[in-house]
Parts: structure tokens; C-alpha cells; sequence
């Protein structure tokens, strides 16, 4: 019998799981901007965990909410039954977001919010007699999760292909990543709000009174750190709103002050009929999705249902205990410590320190919004994201956290970050990319 910390057991996702237990690289414990790894050494933190940790590791009112709840309520259902704390984190959360998407529906995961997002969009098309209303529109280049209806609205070919045609009626937008125009833009990119004007080609192609959302992430994470262009997100909730479409923000990564707000739309000044959210709503202390949804849409499922469960739809932990205080505890540290408006402060740093890499070997593009950074290298003639990854295995083995995606490096520090921090990153980074081949 294999022992219990044999490293076989564990079926790793998104991993190279051959390459990963030849040559294993662990955490054992995390505090504040820092990992601290299984051989011993410091590694700072450039990457917030994976999106998620925005207030910093091991802060003690989350830990501390979450234990107190575990002596007292370790589980109640929410079907048909409630407890407290759930209808505290809901009103908490809705306070916000933008004005009136003010309904709150709880998860367990950003792949579960958008599952639940594109469920809520086909129900409101149907409740309010629209129900030829079931195309999705996602983008290419996008990433929404790995459910079946979040595979199928993404745009990452890796993630799809192995799965088979999956849901059926989803087309895509172009992505707006135009390295030829916009390399190098600080901020949001000059050019690329006429690629917007690709719904015009969907709708054109299948109607629309056949197509219930669209869903794009305002900045694309997963997939490189893609910064919308000047006027993109406007354009395109102006479209929605011609052909009568549902817009959906997913904003699992950009939500809880990545972007310097609490959302990507009051950022950018867009609002869309549904968000979801993930990852920083509880610092990823305990596993909590949410989706915000427009009170009308809400409305008009609710209140347009006969007698009974208005929406057949909802997960065994949604709103879980532990989930909820871990989310009250965290947004309210958000508010105590400023951190949404820390990241405004130090976004003109921030730019500065990703922009210093211009010119670096091998990199070929730097882009940035809020406390996010990509850095795009040239990738390996006939070896694509082979360049990235080894730069990923130097820099923690030089006690540096990021994350790389084919060959972007992503950048996303807790907001809890100082200039010396952010020296060390880039530092390091400068360092790791003239090692390397």
C-alpha cells in the first residue's frame, strides 16, 4: 500500500502532473504578501494565491470569523430553510455593486457563478416570453470557468477540445488582443472599440431574437491579461441594449478592488444586467461564488413563477456558514483598510514597475489596469509556452509567485502590496528573464 502522502493520489488540475511529481514544488504555510515552501524558503506572493487572496494571507478577523462559525453552525441548508449569515453576506455584497444588481445568488466557485449566470439569463428570456431567446454569445479568448455552460461561452482551445461539441447554440465574439496596434499601451488600449461591432455580425448571422447573453470578462485574466480597449465595453452594452440582449460582466478575477473599485463596472463606468464574482469575496479562505443580478431580471423570474420554486437551480453549500462569515469578515476588512482605494494609489507605481521590463530579452509586450500586469514573451520557435514556464520554476525557486499563461506572464499582487514589494517582483523578474533561453 502506498503511503497516505503518496503524491499519486492526487489528480492535480491544470497541471503537468508528470512533470510536477518528478520534481515537486510546495507550500506549507502562508502569511501577509508571503508562502513560505516545503524547502524552507520565502516566496513572495505576485499573484494574490491564483486571483484570489486580495487581502493577504492568514488575516486574522477572516480566521477568526470562520472559526467562530465552525464551533456554532457548520452547516445549515438553504433550500426551502435559511440561516442568518447568508442574508448578511447578500446585503453586504449587493451594497457593492452597482446600482441595482441588488440580487444576490450564492455559489460555491467562479465556474458555478457563470454556469448560474447563463441559466438565469435562458429562465429570464423565457419568463418574460422570449424563450427562442437561448443562443449565448462568449469571445474568443475568454475564460469562464469549466462547466459545460462556461466551456462553451470561453474561448480557450485547450480547455474545449478534449470535450466534444458541448453546449449547443454558442457563438463567439473576436477578442480585442491586437499586439500590432497596442503593444505596450499603459492602461486601456488606444484601438480596438470597433471590435465591438462583431455582435452586429452575430446577430446578423442568427437573429436576435434568438440570443439570450452575451458574457465577457472586462479584463481578460486566464487568457493574458487582456485590457479592454477605450470605448469597447460601452459600445458593446450599447449594442445589448439595441437587439435587447442580456449582458453579462464576469468579474471572478476583476471584482473586490483589482481594479482599484469594487467592480470592473464602476471602473469602467459600465453596467451589465448580471456580475459574477468569486475568489476575493472571501480572500479565498473558504470557497464562495456570488452572482449580482439586476433587480429587474430578478423580478421578472420571481414574480412572473407560479405558486412554488420560481428558479430550479442552487448547490447543497450555497451560502455556506463558513462561506458567509468569511465573506462578511473580508468585505469588511476591505472597507477598514481601504484597500480598493489603496490599488487607485498604487496604480501609477504599478504601471511604472511593469512598464520597466520594456525592452527586457524576450519580451515583447507589457500591459497593465489596476494592480494587474501581463508581460508577454516571444515564445520558442516550435515550443510555445515553453519559455514561460521555465521562467514560472526559476522565479519560485528564487522566492518569487507568479503565474504565466501559454507565454504571458499574469501579475495580480494581494492589495496589500508595498513599493518594496513591488521593487522585489520586478526585480526578480528582470533577473529570472536574462537567465533564460
Amino acid at each position: 500500500m502506498s503511503e497516505p502522502n503518496d503524491l499519486s493520489a492526487f489528480w492535480m488540475p491544470f497541471t503537468d502532473n508528470r512533470g510536477f511529481k518528478a520534481e515537486p514544488r510546495m507550500f506549507v504555510s502562508a502569511k501577509g504578501m508571503h508562502y513560505t515552501a516545503s524547502a524552507g524558503h520565502q516566496v513572495l506572493d505576485a499573484t494574490g494565491g491564483l486571483w484570489c487572496v486580495n487581502a493577504g494571507h492568514g488575516r486574522a478577523p477572516i480566521v477568526e470569523a470562520i472559526r467562530r462559525t465552525a464551533g456554532e453552525l457548520d452547516f445549515a441548508p438553504t433550500f426551502q430553510l435559511a440561516h442568518p449569515l447568508a442574508f448578511q453576506a447578500a446585503s453586504k455584497l449587493a451594497l457593492l455593486m452597482p446600482a441595482g444588481l441588488d440580487r444576490i445568488f450564492f455559489t460555491n466557485s467562479g465556474s458555478e457563478s457563470v454556469d448560474t449566470a447563463l441559466k438565469i439569463a435562458l429562465a429570464y428570456q423565457k419568463a418574460r416570453g422570449q424563450g427562442g431567446r437561448t443562443r449565448l454569445i462568449g469571445r474568443e479568448r475568454g475564460y469562464h470557468g469549466v462547466g459545460f455552460g462556461g466551456t462553451s461561452v470561453g474561448g480557450i482551445v485547450g480547455n474545449r477540445r478534449q470535450f466534444g461539441t458541448l453546449l449547443a447554440g454558442v457563438d463567439h465574439l473576436r477578442h480585442t488582443h491586437d499586439l500590432a496596434r497596442n503593444a505596450f499601451s499603459r492602461g486601456l488600449p488606444a484601438h480596438g472599440a470597433e471590435l465591438a461591432d462583431d455582435l452586429e455580425r452575430i446577430v446578423a448571422l442568427h437573429g436576435a431574437d434568438t440570443i439570450a447573453a452575451v458574457i465577457v470578462e472586462p479584463v481578460a485574466g486566464s487568457t493574458g491579461v487582456l485590457i479592454p480597449p477605450q470605448g469597447y465595453l460601452q459600445r458593446l452594452r450599447a449594442l445589448c441594449d439595441k437587439h435587447d440582449i442580456l449582458l453579462i460582466f464576469d468579474e471572478v478575477i476583476t471584482a473586490f478592488g483589482r481594479v482599484g473599485k469594487a467592480t470592473a463596472s464602476e471602473r469602467f463606468g459600465v453596467t451589465p444586467d448580471i456580475i459574477t464574482m468569486a475568489k476575493g469575496l472571501t480572500n479565498a479562505a473558504v470557497p464562495m461564488g456570488a452572482v449580482a443580478v439586476r433587480r429587474a431580471v430578478h423580478d421578472t423570474i420571481v414574480e412572473g413563477a407560479a405558486p412554488g420554486i420560481e428558479l430550479f437551480h442552487g448547490y447543497t453549500y450555497s451560502g455556506h456558514p463558513l462561506a458567509a462569515a468569511a465573506a462578511i469578515a473580508t468585505l469588511d476588512l476591505y472597507a477598514a483598510e481601504g484597500l480598493f482605494e489603496k490599488a487607485i494609489q498604487l496604480e501609477s507605481v504599478w504601471e511604472e514597475a511593469v512598464h520597466s521590463l520594456n525592452g527586457t530579452r524576450h519580451v515583447i509586450d507589457c500591459r497593465n489596469v489596476g494592480l494587474i500586469g501581463g508581460i508577454e514573451l516571444e515564445p520558442r520557435p516550435g515550443a510555445p509556452g515553453k519559455r514561460a514556464m521555465e521562467v514560472f520554476h526559476r522565479a519560485f525557486d528564487a522566492g518569487l509567485l507568479i503565474r504565466v499563461t501559454g507565454d504571458i506572464i499574469a501579475l495580480s499582487p494581494p492589495l496589500i502590496v508595498e513599493q518594496g514589494h513591488i521593487d522585489e517582483i520586478f526585480g526578480k523578474l528582470a533577473e529570472v528573464l536574462a537567465t533564460v533561453d
